[in-house]
This record gives C-alpha cells, sequence and structure tokens, in this order.
C-alpha cells in the first residue's frame, strides 16, 4: 500500500519506497548527498542499495557513519567535517534515533559560522543560524521509536558538559520522509520493543501534557491505540509487514504529537542517556510506570480518558497494569538496575532532569529532589 502524506511535511509510506531515493534527491536538488547512518547500518545490504540507487541515477552520495548510540558533538564535528570536504549539498539521513539525529546536527551546522552549541534549544538561539545555507534533508527511519525523522530538533551529547543538549531549528525537518516498513523487518526483537515503547512514551507524554494542543492530542490518542495493537506482534513477528508498517506510523505520530510536549520520562532519560550511555528508548521504557505515579494526582483524569479508548477497564490502576503487562511481555526491564545503573548519582540526577526541557511541560513541576526519588524508585523497583 503506497501513499503520500503532506503532514507534518512531505511523506512517501508503502513498502520499497526507499528506490525513489535518487528521484527525490533530484527533486530537492541534491547531487552529491551525504549519507549519514550508524556502522550498524552501514555494513547492511540496504545502505548499500540506497547508494547504488543513487548512483545508477547519478546522484554520486557519500557514506558517513562515525556514530555513536547515542550521538555526541564529536560525531557530529567528524559529519561536518565530512561534509565540508566532500562538497556535499544535502544529507540523507538513515537509521534509527541515532543516524537520524546525527544526519540532521550535520545539515544544520555544517555551513554555518556559530558552534552547534550556539544551536542548542534555549530562547532564540536558533536564530544564530543562517537557514538559507541549510541544506536540504532526506530522513529514511530504519527503526519505530524516536520519530525524529518529522522533528525540528536532534538531541546530542555534549560530552564536556556530560548532558545531553537538544539542537533546534524549523529547517532541521526533513524535507521529504521515506516510511518503508521492510527496511525495519530485520531489526532484533529487543530493540524493537525498546524503540515501540519509546514511541509509546512520546504519544503518552504529549497526551498528559497541560499545555492546550487539541490536535497534537489527538495524534497521541491514535498512536498510543496503535502501539497497543501492534508492538507485541511486531516484537514476536519481526517479519510481520502490517506490525512493522503501523508501528512506524505510530512512531511518527508520536514525534509529531510532541509538539504538545514530553515530560519526566525524557527529563530523566537524557541525563540518564549521556551519564551511563544507555539505550533511550530503553531508559524511557523503565521508567515510565513510575513516572505515571509520580504524576499521578495530575493526570488521572486524563488516563481514565485514555483507557476508554483503548478498551482497557477506565481506570489509572488498570491502564497502569497494562503498561506493566506489556513491558513483561515484551521483555522491557523492570529497573535501572538490571541495566547497571546504581544510585551513586541520583541527586545530579535530579538537578538535571529539572534543567532539561522536556520538566517545563510535565503535569507536575517536580522539584530535584522529586526527580531524585523517582529515578531511586525506578533503579530500586519501588513505585513509593
Amino acid at each position: 500500500m503506497n501513499i503520500n502524506w503532506n503532514y507534518p511535511t512531505a511523506m512517501r509510506n508503502g513498502e520499497g519506497r526507499v528506490n525513489e531515493i535518487a528521484a527525490i534527491c533530484k527533486e530537492f536538488g541534491m547531487t552529491t548527498p551525504l549519507l549519514v547512518t550508524d556502522p550498524g547500518l552501514a555494513a547492511l545490504d540496504m545502505t548499500k542499495n540506497i547508494l547504488a540507487c543513487c548512483k545508477k541515477e547519478g546522484i554520486h552520495a557519500a557514506l558517513f557513519s562515525d556514530i555513536k548510540p547515542n550521538p555526541t558533538g564529536t560525531n557530529v564535528e567528524s559529519g561536518i567535517q565530512a561534509y565540508l570536504e566532500g562538497k556535499h549539498d544535502g544529507v540523507i539521513a538513515l537509521g534509527g534515533g541515532s543516524g537520524l539525529d546525527a544526519g540532521k546536527a550535520i545539515a544544520v551546522a555544517a555551513n554555518q559560522t556559530c558552534s552547534l552549541w550556539d544551536l542548542e534549544d534555549v530562547g532564540d538561539n536558533w536564530l544564530n543560524a543562517d537557514p538559507e545555507k541549510i541544506p536540504p534533508i532526506v530522513a529514511i527511519p530504519t527503526t519505530a521509536g524516536t520519530g525524529s525523522e518529522v522533528g525540528r530538533a536532534s538531541v546530542i551529547v555534549n560530552e564536556a558538559e556530560e548532558k545531553k543538549a537538544i539542537i533546534f531549528h524549523p529547517k532541521m525537518l526533513p524535507g521529504c520522509v521515506i516510511l518503508d516498513a521492510e527496511l525495519t523487518t530485520g531489526l532484533p526483537a529487543s530493540l524493537t520493543a525498546a524503540t515501540g515503547m519509546d514511541a509509546l512514551s512520546h504519544s503518552l507524554e504529549a497526551f498528559c501534557s497541560p499545555v492546550y494542543h487539541p490536535m497534537a492530542e489527538g495524534i497521541a490518542i491514535e498512536g498510543i491505540r496503535l502501539v497497543k495493537e501492534y508492538l507485541p506482534t511486531a516484537v514476536k513477528e519481526g517479519s510481520n509487514i502490517e506490525a512493522r508498517r503501523q508501528m512506524l506510523v505510530a512512531s511518527t505520530m508520536g514525534a509529531t504529537a510532541f509538539q504538545r510536549g514530553l515530560g519526566a520520562m525524557h527529563a530523566l532519560a537524557h541525563p540518564l542517556g549521556a551519564i551511563y550511555d544507555a539505550h533511550h528508548g530503553m531508559l524511557n521504557a523503565i521508567l515510565m510506570p513510575y513516572v505515571l505515579v509520580a504524576n499521578r494526582s495530575a493526570i488521572e483524569p486524563q488516563i481514565e480518558r485514555l483507557a476508554r479508548y483503548l478498551s482497557l477497564p477506565s481506570d489509572f490502576d488498570h491502564f497502569l497494569q497494562w503498561v506493566l503487562d506489556l513491558r513483561e511481555e515484551i521483555g522491557i526491564h523492570e529497573n535501572l538496575s538490571m541495566i547497571g545503573i546504581n544510585e551513586e548519582r541520583v541527586g545530579e540526577l535530579g538537578e538535571m532532569a529539572v534543567a532539561d526541557p522536556s520538566a517545563s511541560t510535565n503535569p507536575i513541576l517536580h522539584s530535584a529532589n522529586d526527580y531524585s526519588q523517582i529515578v531511586t524508585n525506578a533503579i530500586r523497583g519501588e513505585f513509593g
């Protein structure tokens, strides 16, 4: 089923549509794009096929893949050097969150006189960039999780400050997105689970946000339903193309919905990821029930309404139990200690969470001590 959408950007949805990459490059005036992806994907046939499709149509694409799972400023600077030395005129961002975020960050910063960190999402920092110097970006997600393909930002680790910084510019939104479910069928079950829970976290936090944005709220609630219906199948039957297709859509919907804001899951996942280099989706998956409990007093009416939409008993406890059951069914760890995180830096993590932009749209403005307690509970596997 091939279909084109134009929300929030031009999107080509359907199996095999990655083969249209050369035509898309031509549409955006790219003749020498830089294909940015992670080292694992760089070695796979899908990447080789994309390069071959480009070459066949006279598009001279080059490959850059020196990216960590949590991309760093050093990774981006290396990518910028490759972009400039190759005299590239656009970026094809391929992958999960790491490839997509790094690709977008390279594109936004490559031709600027300001530094990458001058574009951190604080105040009007995005005005530091010359928009005319930002080249076109085409995004091809290979996981159903971050939704970075429809985002105007990238999350990049600032190693010097040991924190994740959100780099923002409106023109970081890719000009075209290819949602080709066939590219996700080889994803291992564990990554399918973690990235799928990341998609759920985006829609769930957007749905619970106090910000008034009815359109984003509507997208979030349907994105959650798609995760409920299709994530277990995608994990158990990795080649099930319908489940893979619907999860790609759910991922995109989650990132579209979080225009309404995120919350405590991400406020904690960002510093935890920066300090422990842990998988972002797995962090959100583990934190989810602990944050729901911490926010309960402010979100109970919304969760009851959401539960009715999901055909669950319409109360908070049954919704929480669904989250716990889903995590168990797809193999998500119960607590943070199971992925090597201890209580040594919980005080510092609380301070970092309060400072994270995602904290500002959490339904409750938790204190640093509150955040420290949430992460302590998530380490110990206690709900307080």
